[in-house]
């Protein structure tokens, strides 16, 4: 019985090089790349290919880039010129059993998984890589931080909003580098951990007064939070990061309108640590596949 996981990898950025590596070191593992042509370096026993190459009914599972597909189905290929679209054709012809990894989804990607009879993965949605991921994405924010501010962390006024994973690290973190940290949250339970971590904490429906005194506001929160009542009261030193996903929570428009520079910093784990992330996403997709084939 051959017990050899097929996985075909298509697309990706530099986070993908290093999750490549750690699957090659699965027993039992053959991999197929795509979209891969313009890369310098090679993997020890990784075959390159093109599209019509791949031997669809053999695949155990396929890997998408971190954005998944656009709407049209056309993947990312950073290391590569060749366009690659994924028709809702192309996934009826995977085995049933093949499972389906990308950071994130669409209505079509998820979509066309489901109408194939395919399990789809996107691994940006899990706990475990978002625990994983929260610390890259400190360090990136404390760097963004430093990089655009003329006073230091220590002894300065920062909100973080939201105590979700992400927000719990940032909290944590900047605390630790000597911030007074005050933490905005809607739960009850939020603000019980907060004040339990030894940090301020506060309704966020009151943030407008506390956005007066605050060198740095970091936002964690999927949804428009801050607006031109938090943002007029702010000194004009202020800096606001945004982690959230697109399209943030920020009023970027008035923010700019009052001079106060705020930063959308998405995908930071891919941009300060890339070889941190891939392995990251190499280890989850590892445990995913032992668990699943």
């Amino acid at each position: 019985m051959d017990t050899t996981k097929h996985i075909a990898v298509l697309g990706g950025d530099a986070r993908y090089l290093e999750m490549i590596k750690h699957l090659t070191k699965s027993p039992n593992t053959d991999i197929k790349l795509v979209g891969f042509d313009q890369l310098s370096e090679g993997f020890s026993g990784v075959k390159q290919l093109n599209m019509d190459e791949l031997e669809l009914d053999s695949l155990d599972a396929i890997i998408l880039p971190i954005p998944g597909t656009s709407e049209e189905g056309l993947i990312e290929t950073v290391f590569s010129a060749e366009k690659i679209q994924l028709t809702k054709e192309w996934f009826k012809k995977l085995p049933s059993h093949c499972l389906v990894f990308s950071g994130i989804t669409n209505d079509y990607l998820t979509n066309s998984v489901g109408e194939a009879g395919l399990k789809l993965f996107p691994l940006m949605d899990r706990n475990d890589v978002a625990i994983y991921n929260s610390i890259p994405t400190v360090e990136g924010t404390i760097m963004i931080a430093i990089q655009n501010t003329n006073f230091t962390i220590h002894s300065s006024k920062v909100i973080v909003l939201g105590l979700g994973r992400v927000g719990m690290s940032v909290a944590s973190k900047f605390a630790g580098l000597g911030a007074e940290v005050f933490v905005g949250s809607r739960k009850k339970e939020d603000m019980a951990r907060s004040m339990e971590m030894g940090l301020d904490s506060f309704n966020i429906n009151e943030l407008a007064a506390y956005t007066s005194n605050c060198d740095i506001l970091i936002n964690t929160i999927p949804a428009l939070v801050v607006k031109d009542e938090e943002i007029k009261t702010m000194q004009s030193h202020t800096l606001i990061i945004d982690l959230a996903s697109k399209p943030g929570g920020i009023d970027f428009d008035f923010a700019k309108k009052r001079g106060i520079k705020a930063l959308h910093s998405l995908g930071l784990p891919g941009i300060v640590a890339p070889k941190t992330a891939g392995e990251i996403l190499g280890i989850v997709i590892e445990q995913i596949l032992i668990e699943e084939l």
